[in-house]
């Protein structure tokens, strides 16, 4: 048995990377359909939908370096020659829908991939090489593109695995010739020649990538779904007004940290320095509830399960600023999703002059908010959350 190919046979090494594709592909299609559409109502649901999508990006990532070793091994062997050399226009067809397959096992897993290593959280690749890709960044538009990418690659290796299919059935039921057989036990079947081209085949299947993603950009697939409309912060009447800072929140979602962050959010602060115990000032902080990015899961934390930020669009920080013995803390009360739960922020505190610069951090439980209630394991989706504050204001 040989493991390379001749000009009239399939090697053992071609066929066993064909067979163990098309294994792959059989498995990884209908199981993202499944982790797609199951439910993730409950806890045991949201467990199930997460090993679901983890063993479906797995399978992906092992097709893409199968995919690459079958083209790679490919382009080294020569191709045998086709069984029916004056069925010109058949077997440009035939080589068209190869083409099509070759680019979409390595587009379908990637985009798959780079859509994985820009979000943060939920369902990892089961291997120990860790999530992220190299100059992939978090970002929630990479992460959106790429998902555009993968939804509507992933018919266009439907449509070429059917026509691939179709066209085997062709030879097997009407022309009963040995096609299949080649690729199924290695048999030499077809007439060497002096070759055939591939430019043709190569750019029509080009052709067909540039009308899918160019038909999928006009229709508007990847532009970004909207969120809940974020409400208009008025300007704060500040005695110190914010010229930078971040707004951030962090938890651990199936064993894994992932961050977040508010892009709009206002500060009014009346503050005096003090060296004493004691009262140095008031803040109140406002907070748009739309505009919070926490990595793949952003959709899901704003919807009515946790922030439900469509009926709650704001949130409000109101304390006392207080000189303690080790530093300053804002002591008051954050009123979230309805709730109004007392909240201690300790803060250091820098001061240049007319500018101040601090960076706090406290712990939340979001059981107090009910945020997440479906979600009773900690283990699934942690009860704590840390927020973390990092300001510099000027005083004017």
């Amino acid at each position: 048995m040989s493991l390379a190919n001749t000009k009239t046979a399939y090697g053992a090494v071609t066929r066993s990377l064909h067979w163990l594709t098309a294994l792959g592909i059989l498995i990884m299609i209908p199981l993202g359909w499944i982790a797609h559409l199951s439910p993730w109502a409950t806890e045991a649901e949201l467990a199930t939908k997460a090993q679901l999508f983890s063993v479906h990006k797995t399978i992906g990532v092992t097709l893409f370096f199968l995919a690459l070793l079958r083209i790679l091994w490919a382009l080294s062997q020569p191709k045998p020659a086709p069984l029916h050399p004056e069925r010109k226009a058949e077997n440009i067809a035939a080589e068209t829908v190869h083409w099509l397959l070759y680019m979409a096992l390595v587009i379908v897993p990637l985009s798959g991939w780079i859509e994985h290593a820009a979000t943060e959280g939920f369902a990892p690749i089961l291997w120990p090489f860790g999530q992220d890709l190299p100059f992939v960044p978090k970002s929630d538009s990479v992460a959106e593109t790429a998902a555009s990418v993968h939804f509507l690659s992933q018919w266009l290796l439907v449509a070429s695995l059917v026509l691939h299919i179709a066209g085997a059935l062709k030879h097997v039921v009407i022309d009963r010739d040995g096609t299949l057989a080649r690729m199924l036990k290695g048999a030499s079947a077809g007439t060497p020649s002096a070759g055939h081209r591939v430019f043709r085949p190569l750019l029509l299947a080009l052709a067909a990538w540039a009308a899918l993603i160019g038909g999928g950009a006009a229709a508007g697939l990847f532009a970004s779904e909207e969120a809940p409309e974020a409400p208009k912060l008025e300007a704060a009447q500040s005695d110190w007004q914010v010229t930078e800072g971040t707004l951030g929140i962090s938890l651990v979602q199936m064993g894994k940290e992932i961050e977040g962050s508010f892009a709009d959010w206002t500060a009014e602060i009346a503050f005096e320095p003090r060296e004493t115990p004691g009262k140095a000032g008031d803040v109140t902080v406002q907070i748009a509830i739309p505009t919070l990015t926490l990595g793949s899961v952003s959709k899901q934390a704003l919807g009515a399960d946790f922030f439900a930020a469509e009926d709650y669009p704001t949130a409000t920080f109101q304390a006392e600023i207080l000189r303690a013995e080790t530093g300053y803390e804002a002591e008051g009360t954050l009123t979230l999703k309805g709730a109004e739960v007392p909240v201690t922020l300790p803060f250091e505190l820098t001061l240049d002059g007319d500018t101040a610069s601090m960076t706090g951090s406290t712990t939340l439980d979001r059981r107090d908010y009910a945020i997440g209630g479906s979600m009773a394991d900690p283990a699934q989706l942690s009860f704590e959350v840390q927020v973390t504050v990092a300001l510099t204001a000027t005083r004017g």
